[in-house]
């Protein structure tokens, strides 16, 4: 069983950066295709980015695409989410998952509590 614990969101204002970092106990994170979705109240859940479990692959939902930048730490079992040039639009709660299917793609079958991101305008 894998556990994901989400950290580094915040509240910060148009153009700014982020980074949300989500520390995986259980196993290495390499061995699971990593995720990171985000949702807004009322609506669905939907992927930002996510990562191979080689590390080879990426996939950025077009909306974040040249300004968010997923990656993985071996040392300290930790996948990341650079955010820059922050928008009002990205204001959401980010959750990290994980599959031990060998897709980007959704589904995913582990979730984190969330980290909420917060950008004003």
């Amino acid at each position: 069983q894998v556990h994901l614990l989400e950290s580094g969101g915040g509240l910060v204002q148009t153009g700014d950066s982020l980074r949300l970092s989500c520390a995986v106990s259980g196993r290495s994170f390499s061995t699971y295709t990593m995720g990171w979705f985000r949702q807004a109240p009322g609506k669905e859940r939907e992927i930002v980015a996510a990562l191979s479990m080689n590390g080879r692959t990426t996939y950025y939902a077009d909306f974040v695409k040249g300004r968010f930048t997923i990656s993985g730490d071996d040392a300290k079992n930790t996948v990341s989410l650079q955010m820059n040039g922050l928008k009002p639009e990205d204001t959401d709660l980010y959750f990290c998952a994980a599959t031990i299917r060998n897709s980007v793609k959704p589904p995913f079958d582990y979730w984190g509590q969330g980290t909420q991101v917060t950008v004003s305008s």
